[in-house]
């Protein structure tokens, strides 16, 4: 029986919702999580546990806490990290959290308990533009909880945001400068979405904000890859920067097509049929449908009806198809062992002729790995328009 390789644990609170967010959160004092929070944790480990019993976790190779805010949670969460520990022999545990909840105390419990990893929220070292967002802490709270993650031994990831209300491109070069000066071993980057119904929208369609131009996003993300790269943050994803041997390797779980759970409120998972069946020793989760490969559902966020929604089933060729989309994303791309297992799935001719429009529109190229093996691989124009890279990869899903 060979389970899922990745875990997502979803904990669905945080201390106050930022206006750009449209994930499933529940703003909560931290009064009420005192109330809520133990109920909630034993829940979720009750759930771990007998996935545990069932050996359905003894194939994972990471696991993931996000949220939300974890560390909302305060020292309990470590006990989700125990419990996790205490059924697989993982690689990596990442924490999320806000810089205004991360303590000494709740980094010394979790680095104790066995998490090796937090990804902290920052988003921004310019206060006015946390502010803009609707965030709780400032610039100076950011660095110290840097300083704490690291003073506790875990492997620290900061997340920014480009195309912030108020933002321009020396508020932005700070913010790239003072992410290199942290230390830290991981970056990401994402570019501002502003989601229907959120708070931000209604605040910049009434002008109560302004937002960078539509060509800031692109050339600030430009700007990102050649300040991290420069002081050794090389790209390895299409948001995501990392030192040597800091890469997430959960993020590269979700890009290389493993299976994967997610437990908690709207937490989503990727299952194939033999990791399907271990989950389901200990949960009854949607069956594969004949002829289908792999299965994609989301956890409900009451269940009152049914624990899942969003359930879909891929084909042979779908699956495929989403693997070598995603393929893209990653720096190094995929290997010709790869691609060959993959175009088996797709159609040999079929999948060339992809490769071949994608290296006509200057967007992906065979290159030579480190190790001398070939790799088809995007350049940097392919990241730039990944969507349209994306694109025709994902076209092979169909029966055309």
């Amino acid at each position: 029986m060979s389970g899922p390789a990745a875990l997502y644990v979803h904990v669905p609170f945080c201390h106050a919702r930022c206006r750009y967010c449209d994930f499933h959160s529940h703003a909560r004092s931290a009064a009420a999580l005192r109330t809520l929070g133990p109920a909630f944790v034993e829940s979720l480990i009750a759930r771990i546990e007998a996935l545990g019993r069932a050996r359905a976790l003894t194939d994972l190779r990471t696991a993931y806490i996000g949220g939300g805010t974890p560390s909302v949670l305060g020292v309990r969460l470590a006990d989700i990290v125990r419990t996790i520990r205490s059924y697989a022999d993982i690689e990596e545990l990442t924490c999320e959290a806000n810089p205004e909840s991360f303590t000494d105390d709740l980094a010394a419990a979790i680095a104790k308990a066995g998490a090796t990893r937090v990804s902290l929220g920052v988003q921004s070292f310019d206060d006015g533009e946390l502010r803009a967002i609707g965030r709780l802490h400032d610039a100076d709270a950011a660095r110290a909880a840097i300083r704490i993650a690291r003073r506790h031994g875990l492997r620290t990831s900061i997340d920014l945001m480009c195309g912030l209300p108020g933002q321009t491109d020396r508020s932005w070069d700070r913010t790239l400068a003072e992410a290199v000066r942290s230390a830290a071993g991981h970056v990401s980057v994402y570019p501002l979405v502003i989601e229907d119904g959120t708070p931000l929208a209604g605040m910049v369609d009434a002008g109560l904000l302004d937002v960078p131009d539509e060509d800031f996003q692109p050339d600030a993300m430009a700007r990102a890859r050649y300040v991290l790269g420069s002081a050794g943050l090389e790209p390895y994803e299409v948001a995501s920067y990392a030192a040597t041997d800091e890469q997430c390797l959960h993020n590269i779980a979700y890009w290389t097509g493993v299976p994967y759970l997610g437990i908690g409120p709207s937490a989503a998972s990727m299952l194939d049929r033999a990791s399907a069946d271990a989950v389901r020793a200990a949960v009854d989760i949607p069956s594969l449908e004949e002829g289908s490969y792999r299965i994609r559902f989301v956890e409900d966020e009451c269940g009152d009806v049914s624990p899942w929604r969003d359930i879909e089933y891929l084909s042979g060729r779908e699956a495929a198809a989403e693997d070598l989309m995603l393929g893209m994303r990653l720096t190094h791309g995929l290997d010709s062992r790869r691609l060959r297992s993959l175009g088996a799935m797709v159609g040999e001719a079929r999948l060339a002729r992809a490769q071949a429009r994608a290296e006509r529109a200057g967007l992906a190229r065979w290159v030579t790995g480190s190790a001398g093996e070939r790799r088809f691989a995007p350049t940097e124009r392919g990241w730039l328009l990944g969507n349209e890279l994306f694109g025709i990869f994902w076209e092979l899903a169909s029966d055309d």
